[in-house]
């Protein structure tokens, strides 16, 4: 007779024949892909893989027939198809919530287990997903099913989802990361060399078979431990530990005599911190976690974290209890009935994870739905209005109020996470200027001030029109800071009815001829010395630090040896750097933060070179583009630039396109600046402009 397993994957295999995956697979595909991780990487038994197949075959054909197979299994797919049914905002984003639906809609701890596998696929092929989906999956992974599998003891899949939530949420950072961690394996590799050398002998007389095993902390754990403890990548002492893993027979009395001698050898050789001792192993953690923990300083001083434990220890903190049966090749139906105990009483009470394993939701957005369970991200202290304009600029003009969680309430109601809204309009409403004391979205502001200045608009294309066909005749430009300069002395207060006054014949475009060609001229005079003044100093040399692999990095060239910033990432004064010798052209420099460097890395190891800026920085300057996103309100040019103004940074050029789409200006400015610390002011200022959306550095 045909296995459970293979009996329900024949049953999904004939539902679900019609049916697709977002990149055009069959749809099979994903309900292997669980199985696969609820069988091989977590070890439950055929019973919970049948149940993903029933589970995937009934979700959408409620009709099918599946009363042949075990009532276990039936209640195992019961289970999942309730909880499929939970959408976000039934939880509010909170996993306490979360977890107090899945209690109440499934009994059995296995369900969740298997849902927490569901979403790791899901995750493993995200980018197969539609953009507004993918956001939503992002963040419910990091909301309810990071916090719940760390809980459940699942540390191996509560932090590949959580790589791969960084990933998505924060690209630049997590290359900066994981390129550190890539750059730094081999010192890694070489500390742990020298840190066994002196305990192998010890060890082996001892009898004492083991596996040292270097464990590094994942992209996600380091990122939040730089956010919690606010330090950089270098202040997170415990990025790797030392762990040995003892093989040895499962009796409890033979492992804890063995991982205690292993850790008095460790100590007789190397000075403890005995204030960061953790003995897991005399009073194992709730979730059944085994281990010694004990940090240590090396020869050369460093704080090392070494962590002691038996292969079976190792299997169940990697992936929980239930895959050591897996491993083993036997069922052991007793423990596992103690492991889902655990997991029942996790589920039963409040999370327990450390604070830095706890995701911290964006602190500046809220998410809020719409009654189709759409979710839509907007500002703190976004209202009924903005929500509306998010959703079309049209529904948001006829907006006359809204009901949020089914309760009636003005437009001007502020919004919270988890707020299912609906909008309510009427025909003959329009925007007033109150409007814009509501909102806090720069797309309602934009949208709102459009509509009020709906007639000015149409005049401004108009005389837009009007001036470039001029313009085109006289065979002229009109830069942006001439226009600025043109606007201010006619005070103008932006862009829009300066184009009006063009049409309505208010202006002489002969006036704008005349100024265009009395700057030309002016232009003309100070060309040469103005080109002169405009170029930076390009660094030429490094001097050597004392070190024969470490680069010290300077502005003049001082030994003779070329080295250039690379021009994919433009790297400043400051910046977190390394260097690649280049066939032709010397050293380069990058920022370990570039989108080339894990490339550079990975395939030219030999080829990179330890860089770092002196202590103070030369005489040279350093190029760099940021691009603005701004509203469509001219004085943000002027703010923009006299903020600029404001800092040791010289202004190369400023260039400015309208987005009559968007609503919004995009500015790319072109500077020279002495570091990444003046860098970061010009950043920081002209961000903290209210009409600036957006800056970042290109």
């Amino acid at each position: 007779m045909e296995n459970l397993t293979g009996q329900a994957r024949a049953l999904a295999l004939e539902v679900l024949k019609d049916e697709v995956r977002d990149d055009g697979t069959p749809f099979i595909t994903h309900p292997d892909n669980v199985a696969r991780i609820v069988e091989d990487e977590i070890g439950l038994p055929d019973a919970c893989v049948a149940a993903v197949y029933l589970h995937e075959a009934t979700r959408k054909h409620r009709d099918v027939d599946i009363g042949a197979f075990p009532q276990d299994v039936r209640k195992l797919v019961d289970g999942l198809n309730k909880i499929s049914t939970i959408k976000p905002k039934d939880t509010r984003l909170e996993a306490e919530n979360y977890k107090k639906l899945i209690v109440q809609y499934s009994t059995d701890p296995r369900v969740t287990v298997l849902k927490i596998a569901d979403r790791l696929e899901v995750m493993r092929n995200l980018q197969f997903f539609p953009k507004a989906s993918r956001d939503q999956k992002l963040l419910e992974t990091l909301m309810l099913y990071m916090p719940l599998a760390h809980q459940l003891g699942l540390y191996n899949i509560n932090n590949e989802l959580g790589n791969i939530w960084f990933r998505y949420a924060d690209p630049e950072q997590y290359r900066a990361i994981t390129n550190k961690l890539k750059a730094t394996e081999k010192d890694r590799e070489q500390i742990t060399a020298e840190f066994i050398e002196p305990l192998k002998k010890k060890l082996s007389d001892a009898g004492i078979v083991y596996k040292l095993k270097i464990r590094t902390k994942s992209a996600y754990s380091i990122y939040r431990k730089m956010q919690v403890q606010k330090v950089p990548f270098e202040g997170v002492f415990d990025v790797f530990a030392i762990r040995f893993i003892i093989d040895c027979e499962d009796d409890p009395k033979v492992e804890k005599d063995l991982c205690w001698k292993v850790f008095s050898y460790v100590t007789e050789e190397y000075e403890p911190d005995t204030k960061r001792l953790r003995d897991w192993i005399t009073t194992p953690r709730p979730n059944g976690y085994e281990s010694l923990h004990i940090t240590v300083k090396n020869r050369q001083g460093q704080a090392l974290e070494v962590q002691i434990r038996t292969r079976r220890m190792d299997i169940e903190a990697e992936s929980g209890a239930a895959a050591h049966w897996a491993y083993k090749g036997i069922r052991h139906e007793e423990s596992m009935d103690r492991w889902l105990q655990s997991v029942r009483d996790a589920l039963e009470h409040p999370l327990d994870a450390a604070p830095e394993d706890i995701p911290a939701p964006p602190d500046k957005e809220i998410f809020v739905f719409t009654p189709s369970g759409e979710l839509r991200i907007l500002p703190t202290g976004a209202s009924v209005l903005d929500f509306a304009f998010n959703i079309h600029s049209g529904l948001g003009c006829r907006c006359v109020g809204g009901r949020v969680n089914g309760k009636a309430v003005p437009i001007r109601e502020k919004l919270k996470t988890g707020d299912l809204v609906e909008v309510l309009t009427r025909k003959d409403q329009r925007p007033s200027r109150a409007w814009l004391a509501w909102v806090v979205s720069s797309k309602a502001r934009t949208k709102i001030k459009q509509e009020l200045d709906a007639d000015e608009r149409k005049a401004a294309a108009d005389g837009r029109e009007l001036l470039e066909r001029r313009l085109r005749n006289w065979k002229l430009e009109f830069p942006d800071d001439w226009m600025t300069e043109f606007l201010k002395g006619r005070k103008f207060p932006s862009v829009l009815p300066f184009m009006a006054a063009i049409a309505r014949e208010e202006i002489d475009v002969n006036d704008i001829k005349a100024f265009i060609q009395r700057k030309m001229a002016d232009r003309q005079e100070r060309s040469a010395q103005s080109a002169e003044a405009a170029e930076p100093a390009a660094p030429k040399g490094f001097a050597g630090s004392g070190s024969d692999d470490i680069l010290v990095l300077s502005a003049k060239n001082v030994k003779g040896l070329d080295y250039k910033m690379s021009k994919c990432c433009n790297p400043v004064f400051g910046d977190d750097v390394f260097g690649f010798v280049t066939r032709t052209e010397g050293i380069k420099i990058h920022r370990i933060s570039c989108p080339n460097a894990a490339r550079l890395i990975e395939r030219f190891p030999y080829r990179i070179q330890k860089v770092v800026w002196q202590d103070n920085a030369a005489a040279g300057s350093f190029q760099c583009t940021l691009a603005v996103t701004a509203e469509l309100d001219h004085p943000v040019l002027s703010d923009i630039m006299g903020v600029v103004g404001q800092f040791k940074v010289s202004m190369r050029s400023f260039n400015v396109k309208e987005n009559l789409r968007a609503g919004t200006y995009e500015i790319t400015i072109r500077l020279l600046v002495p570091s990444s610390a003046e860098l970061d002011k010009v950043l920081s200022q002209v961000g903290a402009l209210r009409q600036v959306i957006k800056i970042r550095r290109i």
